[in-house]
């Protein structure tokens, strides 16, 4: 059983997460209920739950400035909020599961089967201090990593070490600065989503790339980028122009 804390200031909400836990998920042991984030911190270092169900929007402190104040991290977090613009760019950053309210079922379920999976595999919960450090540091996008989720792991990667993204069906080969290939089990355009506002252009349907890695913009056989590693990456017609005009900003923003 996964010891488990819901964290929400409405009561409404905190019985309906309640009663869905215990109808859909039995593995799920909620150990306590919390109605502010002071009252959490101190159930969390009593009780020692292993999940969280966390709301975003608390009083008084919400639930990013809790976690904050902790600095431990040795249990996963399913974030809930009614809000999804608040603070889901991080979320999705760092590869944490949340649920939008009204909380579906089936969404749910999925969520608390994978947190289930990472606490049985008994590790610090890196994603979350990825989060933290991402929300600390927002306008610092040299530092910041990106959750890259595969088969076995989740890799946090600097976005700076990133060349190129590939698309292969539902999944995504990531091509690193220092020669390594990762794949992910995420689809290319979620990472289109996360990484357009570092300087990454979706320059074919099957293709992302870094546009500090271009080398040049080739007009033989067609349109393609020739990028840092020797990698011949093709654009598609469609793609043409707009390709065209992010990389003459990066050069007018280096003048």
């Amino acid at each position: 059983m996964i010891r488990t804390l819901i964290i929400e200031d409405e009561l409404h909400n905190r019985n309906n997460l309640q009663y869905l836990l215990e109808k859909y998920c039995s593995g799920i042991d909620i150990v306590a209920t919390a109605r502010d984030a002071d009252e959490a911190i101190s159930q969390i270092h009593t009780l020692q739950p292993q999940l969280l169900f966390l709301d975003i929007q608390l009083p008084r402190k919400n639930g990013f400035q809790l976690l904050q104040e902790l600095g431990k991290y040795d249990f996963e977090v399913i974030f809930v909020t009614a809000f999804s613009e608040y603070g889901i760019q991080a979320i999705k950053f760092s590869a944490i599961d949340y649920l939008l309210k009204p909380v579906n079922i089936e969404e749910l379920v999925h969520a608390v089967t994978k947190a289930t999976e990472r606490i049985h595999q008994k590790h610090e919960n890196k994603n979350l201090k990825n989060l933290l450090h991402y929300l600390r540091d927002i306008s610092d996008k040299a530092n910041h990593r990106i959750a890259v989720s595969s088969i076995r792991e989740i890799r946090l990667v600097p976005v700076q070490e990133i060349i190129r993204a590939k698309s292969e069906n539902s999944y995504t080969y990531f091509y690193l600065s220092g020669g390594e290939k990762l794949l992910s089990t995420t689809p290319i355009a979620t990472y289109e989503e996360l990484l357009g506002s570092y300087g990454f252009i979706r320059c074919h349907q099957s293709h992302l790339v870094n546009k500090t890695f271009v080398k040049s913009f080739l007009k033989t056989d067609g349109y393609s980028l020739l990028m840092t590693d020797n990698a011949i990456v093709p654009v598609s017609k469609q793609k043409k122009d707009f390709t065209k005009s992010a990389l003459l900003s990066l050069n007018e923003k280096n003048v």
